[in-house]
């Protein structure tokens, strides 16, 4: 694994542990040498990581719609910056360059480009890591959607299994490395319905 692609909110959210947690994680992966993906953004969780990891002397690659650089929101100080011409552009080339995926909280936006990669990889499209960093419990309601939809038959137990989850940044990269070395073919989900 050589970057890992963080999704988090361009907002701080109301407590602060979400930001001292994005900077934590941050600084954790420019500590081991592994460059940040990120949505490009200078505000809330996206900003805090992108300069923990920076300030920790960190490679950190920014995609981001143009729309969103009209606005001034993009981040000067990258060590790359991309700028696309979609929201899609922006989580294919994300995807692309990155060998990993992490959560941190978030909105619509960080669940859309999470549950993105969790299909893509349930379908065997990536078998790339990804992990959600449970700051005060933030992903509990979604892990217990999950499974409900697992109990329910929507979703398999391994892929459910195959989600790393973790209250801090090292025992969270400790997994998604340990994950990363394990990554085989995933079986097919589907099945033709029997005569």
């Amino acid at each position: 694994m050589r970057r890992v692609c963080v999704f988090c909110g361009a907002s701080s959210g109301r407590s602060p542990a979400y930001a001292e947690a994005a900077r934590s994680f941050g600084a954790a992966l420019a500590g081991r040498g592994l460059g940040l993906v990120y949505g490009g953004g200078r505000v809330g969780l996206m900003g805090a990581v992108a300069d923990a990891a920076l300030a920790a002397g960190g490679e950190v690659v920014g995609v981001i719609p143009q729309e969103l650089v009209d606005r001034e929101l993009s981040h000067g100080g990258l060590t790359e910056l991309h700028v696309v011409d979609s929201l899609h552009e922006r989580k294919a080339l994300m995807a692309e360059l990155s060998d990993g995926f992490v959560a941190l909280p978030g909105g619509f936006g960080t669940l859309d480009e999470l549950l993105e990669q969790l299909t893509w990889a349930q379908l065997g499209l990536h078998a790339k890591p990804i992990g959600l960093l449970d700051v005060e419990e933030y992903w509990r309601p979604l892990i217990e959607l999950a499974r409900h939809a697992t109990e329910e038959g929507f979703v398999r137990e391994s892929d459910l299994r195959a989600i790393a989850v973790a209250t801090d940044a090292t025992a969270l990269l400790d997994r998604l490395q340990r994950a990363t070395r394990e990554k085989r073919p995933r079986p097919k989900w589907t099945r033709p319905p029997a005569p």
